[in-house]
């Protein structure tokens, strides 16, 4: 089967960020070690991020909302002004960092942008993903760009039919088993889940066992030979 559409996450896909958003973690629970624990700091935290997307949806200006109140949870009226000028540095660090591709991205593009269209499907701030694609230099391999709210199986039944390509002839990769990949599989997509180390518990799901159009990899380099063998 040709494969005409693939479909490709963005943030721990193509580009590194979880590890800058644990960084940002680990300064908020010093920040507000006074008042909590770090485990039950994070732990707070961490419920309050999932309550407020769907006030915020996701991204760092999310992040660094849940942060603030999170900390004047935890803390109330003690918590000082500093340390809400400080929260809101943090949150600028993440909206900063640089773009690191992660091994082989720029190559493995290249070759899957030989076989077939590339369309990024990711969620996040939309000024923050763009800023994002531009600093890191692939916008050029991807025929579309899709910054949605969230991943669920009509976000990508709507992809597949704004791009004229049948569900069966696409495939979505990403390091989300909850976002990335089952919501292409029940779209009627192949699903290629490429894990990262310190994933969101929040992205974290069950497997689908024996699923003939899902497949884990070890990293995105395997993607187009998978590709190709379909």
């Amino acid at each position: 089967m040709t494969i005409d559409l693939v479909c490709l996450d963005a943030d721990d896909t193509l580009w590194h960020n979880m590890r800058f958003f644990d960084a940002a973690e680990q300064a908020f629970a010093e920040l507000v070690a006074p008042f909590a624990a770090a485990p039950a700091a994070r732990a707070r935290m961490e419920a309050i991020e999932v309550r407020n997307l769907k006030r915020y949806g996701y991204g760092a200006k999310s992040f660094t909302l849940s942060m603030i109140e999170t900390a004047l949870e935890l803390a109330g009226d003690d918590l000082p002004a500093a340390s809400v000028r400080r929260l809101l540095e943090i949150g600028r660090t993440l909206l900063d960092h640089p773009v690191e591709l992660l091994d082989d991205v720029a190559a493995t593009l290249e070759r899957l942008a030989a076989h077939a269209r590339l369309v990024l499907v990711t969620k996040g701030d939309l000024l923050h993903q763009e800023v994002k694609l531009a600093a890191s230099g692939l916008g050029q391999l991807f025929t579309g760009v899709e910054i949605v709210s969230d991943k669920r199986a009509d976000t990508f039944v709507r992809v597949f039919h704004r791009y004229g390509c049948a569900p069966e002839r696409a495939v979505m990769a990403g390091d989300s088993m909850r976002s990335d990949v089952l919501p292409a599989l029940a779209a009627g997509a192949w699903g290629a889940y490429i894990p990262q180390p310190l994933a969101w518990s929040h992205e974290v799901a069950a497997a689908p066992t024996a699923h003939p159009r899902f497949r884990q990899l070890a990293r995105l380099g395997e993607l187009p030979d998978w590709i190709a063998a379909l």
